[in-house]
């Protein structure tokens, strides 16, 4: 049982949402200092309930839901508590059962600071996101499309339809088509993909028009251009408020492909995922 410091908040998960590729980062095996770190607890969106509060904490009240992402440094909550800050969380959209909440602030969070904060984009821009069917680039197409934009999505071909329905006004399948031959005239590229689809879509964009990029290889990039165009998401309790307002008034979606039992976990990182959403795991049934 971990003990919420001065300043904490012991939550009692119910659910975390899994990101597989987290057990390759930095984070994962470095503190912030750079020294070695083994035992890290991955994880780090989920739902839950406030256990207890550390000193110096009013609010939130202990028994309240809240939902919220943790610090990449940070333990995750792929476990029975965590500890978090009160700024890393925020009330449960009251529409959502603890293992759909779980499912969105990585997701939710990446897609809004690529869109809104680094991007800039402005109503009636031209948006191409690779992985429309993925747990970020499902945010990312209703997000685009909230801000007047038109967006262009790549997925493979059984997710066509979900990803129309999402929002996308173009769907391209990435297995058949070669998007950087019917695309132009970008301005903003979502990339969750990187590799080989993010060297081709330099160039697709217009001039002007701004690259993002969140493949985990952007990170270890020595080529300036990716380096500029990767970021790594951050919690923000203002964006996550707003978020669960969306979500609350049915003005944005979540999905969940899968809910794993804990005793099962190891399995949520290892195993494939078949199909749009992301994989929770249900710490509490």
């Amino acid at each position: 049982m971990p003990q919420p410091g001065p300043g904490e908040v012991l939550v009692r998960v119910h659910a975390a949402g899994i990101t597989p590729t987290e057990l390759l980062w930095y984070p994962t095996s470095r503190t912030k200092s750079g020294e070695k770190r083994t035992g890290a607890i991955p994880g780090h969106e989920f739902s839950g309930v406030v256990a207890a509060l550390g000193p110096d904490v009013p609010a939130p009240s202990v028994g309240q839901e809240i939902y919220g992402m943790n610090d990449w440094f940070a333990e995750g909550a792929t476990a029975e508590f965590c500890v978090t800050q009160p700024s890393s969380i925020v009330p449960k959209p009251a529409s959502l059962s603890h293992a759909q909440a779980a499912s969105v602030p990585i997701g939710a969070l990446t897609a809004w600071q690529g869109l809104f904060d680094r991007a800039k984009l402005q109503p009636g821009e031209r948006v191409l996101v690779h992985g429309g069917a993925g747990a970020v680039g499902v945010f990312a197409i209703q997000l685009a499309r909230s801000r007047g934009a038109h967006v262009i999505a790549t997925a493979s071909a059984h997710d066509l339809n979900f990803v129309s329905e999402l929002g996308a006004q173009q769907v391209i399948d990435y297995h058949s088509s070669d998007f950087e031959k019917t695309v132009r005239d970008i301005d903003v590229v979502f990339d969750t993909v990187g590799g080989e689809t993010l060297q081709k879509s330099w160039g697709v964009l217009k001039p002007g028009g701004r690259m993002i990029t969140v493949a985990a290889a952007g990170e270890a990039t020595t080529d300036e251009r990716t380096k500029q165009a990767f970021f790594i998401v951050e919690p923000n309790q203002d964006q996550l408020i707003v978020i669960g307002s969306l979500l609350d008034r049915g003005e944005l979606r979540t999905f969940v492909n899968a809910v794993v039992p804990f005793s099962e976990a190891a399995s949520a990182y290892t195993g494939q995922k078949h199909g749009p959403g992301k994989i929770v795991v249900a710490v509490i049934e």
